[in-house]
């Protein structure tokens, strides 16, 4: 029995896997089974933002001498240092650090975090958002039809986000009810979605003048994506809770993170047990990217902010086959089409075929999500294979 074979009788997926069998990865790189070369826009969706194969990373892993495990209730300095660390970078006040496996439960602590610190069962998020696989995040997004017994109370805003979606938020948090309004910053999970400034002022002064909470969900526009270091800096906003997981350790190892102000932890009064949360192979991985930010974060940011304005270039510049919307803020990249389009999916579908990987969200909506650290000759031969599959 093939591998194929056996992933469609024992792997319970959606929808079959895309057929790429992954043997191995190197920076920019994803080989084949058969020894295949693929340029990787995707970095497993916003996971490997270093590239796959950081020596940092990869050395602290390697050489890590610590306990197999650490029971939640005991003491473990890494978890001291690494939380601190966090603190230190993240656009929240006082910052203290819930502990998680990844970026659904991060965004699972926040939702009770919130809860507990408002009194408030309510929440407010962007239509079609996503969020996480449980059912608090799925909440959300409210997909009723497959999971009836969602969080009630939830209520949704669409895009454009201008100031008439600002308008829109402002009337729903007017009640005093809803213990949270929840986005990211830069929407990658809409296309790359970027909201306007003005959209951004209006929301977070509503959720001061009536004690909602705004939590900024950077689990995939975190450690560089969008050209800062969390895509709140764009809007200079102070998130009351920000969300971490996926580039947190650069990929090497499951984490995430939901990071509360210290006003809202003590308002909160609750702990959150996560038997796997923070664990010290993946704390020695997060350090290590940590220091790795410490040391080339400037370099980095410059790397991000030249491939975006290349991308851009050369994108605007595609004879597509149905006219896209495209959108770049660092390299976060995404193309929509008309909604009733398959285009993007058929694309997708040629590109790995070609030898790209790209990400089709929806059939219409096209992502690329390259390294940050991408050299401008793989960009281009990459584009240039898109080009071809046009």
């Amino acid at each position: 029995m093939d591998v194929a074979e056996r992933d469609r009788r024992y792997v319970a997926r959606a929808e079959p896997a895309d057929g790429v069998q992954v043997a191995r990865s190197d920076g920019c790189f994803v080989f084949d089974h058969h020894g295949k070369k693929y340029i990787d826009f995707t970095a497993g969706w916003c996971v490997g933002n270093l590239g796959w194969g950081n020596d940092e990373v990869r050395g602290a892993i390697r050489d890590f001498d610590g306990p197999a495990y650490v029971h939640p209730d005991h003491l473990y300095r890494p978890w001291a240092e690494l939380a601190e660390a966090l603190a230190g970078v993240v656009p929240v006040k006082r910052a203290k650090c819930y502990r998680a496996t990844g970026g659904s439960e991060a965004v699972e602590i926040a939702l009770q975090v919130a809860m507990a610190a408002t009194g408030r069962t309510g929440f407010v998020a962007l239509a079609g958002c996503y969020h996480g696989n449980t059912l608090g995040p799925r909440s959300l997004a409210g997909d009723r039809d497959r999971y009836p017994n969602l969080l009630a109370h939830c209520h949704r805003v669409g895009p454009p986000l201008d100031d008439r979606a600002a308008a829109r938020v402002e009337r729903l948090l007017e009640g005093g009810k809803v213990a949270a309004f929840v986005m990211e910053p830069v929407v990658c999970n809409l296309g790359v979605l970027i909201p306007s400034g003005e959209f951004m002022t209006r929301v977070r002064a509503a959720c001061r003048e009536t004690g909602t909470l705004f939590v900024a969900d950077e689990v995939a526009t975190g450690f560089g994506r969008t050209g800062k270091l969390f895509a709140s800096e764009h809007f200079d906003l102070d998130p009351d809770v920000v969300c971490l997981a996926k580039a947190i350790t650069a990929g090497y190892a499951p984490m995430g993170a939901a990071v509360v102000s210290g006003d809202v932890a003590d308002a909160a009064g609750v702990g959150f047990y996560s038997t796997y949360g923070w664990h010290p192979l993946s704390v020695a991985a997060a350090l290590a990217n940590l220091r790795y930010w410490g040391k080339y974060k400037d370099r980095v940011l410059a790397n991000v902010a030249a491939q975006g304005d290349y991308f851009r270039a050369r994108l605007g510049g595609m004879p597509f086959a149905e006219r896209g919307a495209i959108r770049v803020t660092g390299l976060a990249i995404g193309i929509e089409f008309a909604e009733e389009s398959d285009y993007a999916a058929k694309l997708a579908d040629r590109c790995r075929d070609a030898g790209l990987l790209v990400s089709a969200d929806e059939d219409n909506l096209l992502t690329l999500f390259p390294a940050l650290t991408v050299e401008r000759e793989v960009a281009r031969q990459g584009l240039d294979i898109l080009e071809r599959c046009l």
